[in-house]
């Protein structure tokens, strides 16, 4: 399999650069002797990404690609495939709830596949393309609960509408799961299509909800990525009992980072759909850990204690053992996500009492 080892001078293609696991990622690159070329919708919106990295200096450079999803961007990487040795592709649309479902869709798959088009076409040096996917693409909902996903599963039954059901009248969180199956879909098609006149091979990266610091500058708690909203939301705010029960799968942001850029130089990554997952837990374990952690945040109403008595059995997980083979075990503790991301919340004057 052709593999990208980590020699300064070999550069690399990264969308998605500027988002909450995109900046770890580029950094990562960069600490490890690559050079980046990065992908950004505008010089303004890249604007504190690009003065993040500026110390690295003609290490990391920027191509401005308005939005690679709209015809008129078709092409728009034919020239940047052909100066790279890699391509790691992590810009998706995450906010589901401002486009319509058709659209938000539609979005994600060509998003998601324009640049491979590319790299199809031009790409003749490229070595190795790492596609970041989601663990929403993997959930079988006709699996029966408790269930243990693992990389043979796929969220295949939403992409038809409930009978009864309107596509517009579902949560945003439903089409964002079909969004995601078949952007997956789309690019193992396309790769497996034109596997035999390309040089390289695909990684396909699937991580649940991934929490952890930011490298980003968000102003309030509402500004973190979804994954962070999510999370901060359940556990600084009174939940019922049902909320408490509900299950999520955990990663820290810098294993996941540090997934994307092993992915580069690992030979047995190559062909592979691996989860990134660090375990999983219900909401109000949350708080029971954290109340363990940091209980002066309780004390102080900033964290919610919720109902210890509640049923805190895991409905859903993911099976490490291909991430454990492949990359090894050392992927962060809940303790040390938690712990963490508190202490970045903290350095930003969030965890303020309430009064």
């Amino acid at each position: 399999m052709p593999i990208v080892k980590s020699n300064a001078g070999l550069r690399v293609l990264v969308t998605g650069g500027n988002g909450f696991i995109g900046i770890w990622v580029v950094r990562f690159l960069l600490e490890q002797g690559y050079t980046v070329l990065g992908a950004l919708r505008s010089l303004d919106r890249g604007k504190k990404v690009r003065e993040y990295f500026a110390p690295y200096g003609d290490k990391v450079q920027w191509l401005v690609v308005e939005d690679i999803t709209k015809a008129s961007s078709e092409g728009a990487f034919d020239d940047a495939v052909t100066k790279v040795d890699a391509i790691i592709h992590m810009a998706s649309p995450a906010n589901v709830f401002s486009a319509e479902p058709i659209d938000f869709v539609k979005v994600a798959v060509d998003g998601t596949t324009s640049i491979l088009r590319s790299a199809v076409k031009f790409g003749t040096q490229v070595k190795r393309v790492v596609v970041t996917s989601s663990c929403a693409a993997v959930v079988d909902r006709s699996v029966k609960q408790p269930a243990i996903y693992n990389e043979e599963n796929w969220g295949d039954e939403v992409i038809n509408v409930p009978p009864g059901k309107k596509a517009e009248d579902l949560h945003p969180i439903f089409h964002y799961t079909v969004s995601k199956v078949l952007a997956e879909k789309a690019v193992w098609k396309l790769y497996n299509d034109h596997k035999a006149e390309i040089g390289w091979d695909l990684v396909i990266i699937n991580p649940p909800l991934v929490l952890g610091p930011t490298l980003l500058d968000p102003k309030t708690p509402a500004d973190l990525n979804a994954s962070l909203v999510r999370w901060w939301d359940m556990t600084s705010s009174e939940k019922s009992d049902d909320d408490l029960k509900s299950t999520y799968a955990y990663v820290d942001v810098r294993d996941v980072a540090t997934t994307h850029v092993l992915a580069l130089s690992t030979d047995e990554a190559g062909g592979e759909r691996i989860i990134t997952s660090s375990g999983a837990i219900t909401y109000q374990e949350t708080g029971d850990v954290l109340y363990t952690l940091r209980p002066e945040l309780f004390a102080s109403g900033i964290i919610h204690r919720g109902n210890p008595d509640v049923d805190k059995t895991v409905s859903i997980n993911y099976d490490p053992a291909k991430r454990k083979r492949i990359f090894g075990d050392t992927y962060r503790t809940k303790e040390v996500i938690f712990l963490d991301t508190l202490a970045d919340f903290q350095a930003r004057g969030w965890l303020e009492p309430r009064k």
